[in-house]
């Protein structure tokens, strides 16, 4: 048994033969899906973007784009935002259409960075790309037009597994001062235990199947033992106090929800903040799916005003 899909995300999963049945995937057609499939016509969004080279984990350049309004002045917001792929694919182009709306509503520059892949990468190589490109973020804020003291990690699926892991280094090692985390249906345990791994063996945009893979491909045959550190696997975190406030969204239908839920949920236990939205009969990252559906421009609405009471009121976020 599993949670119905939304009636328009059945649609389109139904139409791909995604819908139940999903085929199994191999590691070396999940790696070529996710290294050609993520590009995204970001040509509808009114953006200044400019190239840059980020120092990235033990010296290695990584690129990054910079994006921001074209009347964008002064220091502000930031996002530091990591992509999905499930760890062995996509760009730093991946998901941003989820991101950019924000630009817009609420004039933050937004830093979105390719980080290196599993498995030519594996662990600890992607988190600590990310916290590498983090450091270098806050470094150069000013010459970014971004504002040092409101500087927020964000993270679409593999990319919000890496934001937490860049999150929780930033505590550990004294890091930058986050204002906050967004974390859009975050990849967060390599376990492969929850209820909602085995309702979506095989039915939704990302499986029980993919995940396993993707997993695989960063962990090695650590994947699923006591051998994985926090960092790459938040969800085995045993401590989430001193986080800055997070955001979490995820679908009901999604493979990685009770992750996401559990995650939340022991921020509160430990202290913290924590907004949490889980949306009816989604599947993973349903929403770049299905854009224009009554429930995902309530996602984005969600994501937007928590930004706004961020930045303009942290303290009771």
């Amino acid at each position: 048994m599993r949670p119905p899909y939304d009636a328009a995300v059945e649609a389109v999963l139904t139409a791909a033969g995604l819908a139940d049945d999903a085929p199994v995937p191999t590691a070396d057609s999940l790696i070529a899906g996710l290294r050609t499939a993520n590009h995204e016509d970001l040509s509808v969004f009114e953006v200044a973007r400019r190239d840059i080279t980020v120092d990235g984990h033990r010296g290695a350049a990584l690129t990054g784009t910079v994006f921001s309004r074209p009347d964008h002045t002064g220091s502000g917001p930031g996002l530091f935002v990591l992509h999905g792929g499930g760890m062995v694919g996509g760009t730093r182009f991946t998901g941003l259409s989820l991101i950019l709306p924000l630009l817009a509503a609420h004039d933050v520059v937004v830093v979105s960075v390719d980080h290196r892949l599993a498995p030519e990468h594996p662990d600890p190589f992607p988190v600590e790309d990310a916290y590498a490109a983090l450091n270098w973020t806050a470094r150069n804020a000013g010459d970014l037009g971004i504002d040092p003291g409101r500087l927020i990690v964000a993270g679409i699926s593999s990319g919000g597994g890496l934001a937490a892991g860049a999150a929780l280094l930033a505590r550990d090692r004294g890091g930058p001062a986050l204002l906050g985390q967004l974390l859009i249906c975050p990849m967060l345990d390599d376990r492969d235990r929850t209820v909602s791994a085995r309702q979506f063996e095989r039915s939704g945009t990302w499986t029980r199947a993919h995940n396993r893979l993707a997993w695989t491909a960063l962990l090695g045959a650590r994947a699923g033992t006591f051998d994985v550190s926090a960092y790459a696997a938040p969800a085995r975190a045993a401590d989430l106090s001193g986080l800055p406030p997070a955001f979490i969204d995820v679908g009901s239908a999604d493979v990685l929800r009770d992750e996401a839920v559990a995650y939340a949920g022991r921020i509160w236990a430990d202290g913290g903040a924590a907004e949490l939205h889980v949306w009816p009969g989604g599947t993973h990252a349903w929403d770049a799916l299905v854009p224009e559906s009554p429930m995902a421009r309530a996602a984005a609405r969600a994501r937007s005003d928590w930004l706004g009471r961020l930045i303009a009121a942290p303290a009771l976020v």
